[in-house]
């Protein structure tokens, strides 16, 4: 009976990280076919989203961009390493923190597969206010972001009180 749980498990977290990761492929290819199709990045404008085509060589939302090859390879061998970490982690995890790490887990995935085949990450989702631009972003960093900030939460909710 246990093994029948465990793989039921097994399944329902593979199904979870393959969504996020088919999700962000399927996004980011269109984005990409719509900005060769169109010669140029901007795709759609509006008064708060826009959606145009940039190649993030840095981290997340673009933060420490760099042309330095070395650099580059050892920030993904990094992130590969964080990766397994996290997989170490849903192992011991269970209920909302696991599928907090399992979404973490499918959307670094799904930018580390962009580092090693394009050698950036497509961004392309660009919210603002005015003049005021959020850091552009795709859908794997979506769900990086909401894994985070749940665990953020239930590390604050879950916290023993001391008297």
């Amino acid at each position: 009976m246990n093994l029948k749980i465990i793989n039921n498990n097994f399944y329902l977290n593979l199904i979870i990280i393959l969504s996020i990761f088919i999700l962000d492929r399927l996004t980011k290819l269109y984005v990409i076919y719509l900005d060769k199709i169109n010669i140029g990045s901007e795709i759609f404008s509006s008064k708060f989203l826009n959606i145009y085509l940039i190649w993030n060589e840095g981290i997340a939302f673009g933060l420490l961009s760099f042309n330095k090859s070395t650099f580059y390879n050892f920030l993904t061998f990094f992130i590969v390493i964080i990766i397994f970490i996290i997989l170490y982690m849903i192992t011991k995890s269970n209920g909302l923190k696991k599928y907090s790490l399992l979404m973490i887990l499918g959307g670094a995935l799904g930018n580390v597969f962009d580092r090693i085949i394009y050698k950036a990450v497509p961004d392309f989702i660009d919210f603002h206010v005015g003049n005021f631009h959020w850091f552009i972003f795709n859908v794997s960093d979506i769900f990086i972001s909401i894994g985070v900030i749940l665990i953020v939460i239930l590390e604050i909710i879950d916290k023993p009180k001391k008297i």
